[in-house]
């Protein structure tokens, strides 16, 4: 059965898993935009909610923070996203998480984005991956380092000879490709031409035209994204899939369905 789900508040995500007959829920451990936590907003904290989900069949996924930014040269913001990072991974652990999102990150214009790859691999050799460390595609950025396929593929030589890399994988969202210019239709194959994996994929539309650099996501078939390049990625992907869509339980109902549609 595919594991197939929403991004959800995060104080209940089994519940919210149900409500839209769904077996797992992406969720933020805290702020999103902030620098505090880990903190498990369930009742009954880590351990309850850990074995409250594995009652109900459903999985979890954590998001980490968009703030992290492990690729910096900026020591202020590259060693405590790294401080960061590892608290997430620990939580995540902790209530049995499939794994740990986290965006590519990116350097600035003035410096060489060698040395924000150099920093990634910095990071995957120091931290403790206690749950699988998934990272993600960006949509926009010149100096991102995992925008479009090209970049991703020198992030991953980058990291491939890390002791840890057989804890990194990679999560693909839909609507980042579009933005960044990656056609939809075969992107599986490509991606997988290049990590050697795929383990978790954000199906979102986009309210954006192609190669936009813009990351607004939109409902399944409301978009821009080529309807079937985003069917191709579901069907094709063979791992969990996670709505990052616009609304709640009723627009999330319709986008699985679409979803699943897809999937036959």
């Amino acid at each position: 059965m595919t594991l197939l789900g929403a991004h959800i508040d995060q104080l209940d995500p089994i519940a919210e898993a149900q409500a839209r007959g769904a077996n797992l829920s992406q969720l933020f451990l805290g702020d999103p935009q902030g620098w505090k936590g880990p903190k498990v907003a369930y009742a009954g904290g880590a351990e309850a909610l850990r074995a409250d989900a594995e009652a109900a069949g459903v999985s979890l996924v954590v998001h980490a923070p968009y703030v992290l930014n492990v690729a910096s040269t900026n020591n202020r913001i590259r060693i405590p996203s790294r401080q960061h990072l590892q608290k997430q991974l620990t939580a995540a652990a902790q209530i049995g998480a499939l794994g740990v999102v986290v965006h590519g990150g990116h350097v600035t214009a003035s410096d060489d984005p060698e040395t924000g790859y150099q920093n990634w691999r910095k990071a995957v050799d120091g931290l403790s991956i206690d749950a699988p460390l998934l990272i993600e595609n960006t949509a926009g950025g010149g100096n991102a380092m995992a925008r479009g396929l090209e970049k991703i593929a020198r992030l991953w030589d980058a990291i491939s000879g890390s002791p840890n890399i057989d804890r990194v994988g990679f999560c693909l969202d839909t609507c980042h490709a579009h933005a960044s210019g990656e056609q939809l239709l075969g992107l599986v194959e490509r991606v997988k031409a290049i990590t050697g994996r795929l383990d978790l994929v954000h199906v979102n539309d986009s309210r954006d035209a192609f190669d936009s650099g813009a990351d607004r996501h939109a409902n399944l078939g409301h978009g821009h994204c080529d309807p079937e390049g985003l069917a191709d990625v579901i069907r094709t992907a063979g791992c969990p899939l996670v709505l990052e869509t616009p609304g709640g339980v009723e627009e999330h109902l319709a986008d699985l369905a679409w979803v699943r549609a897809a999937l036959g």
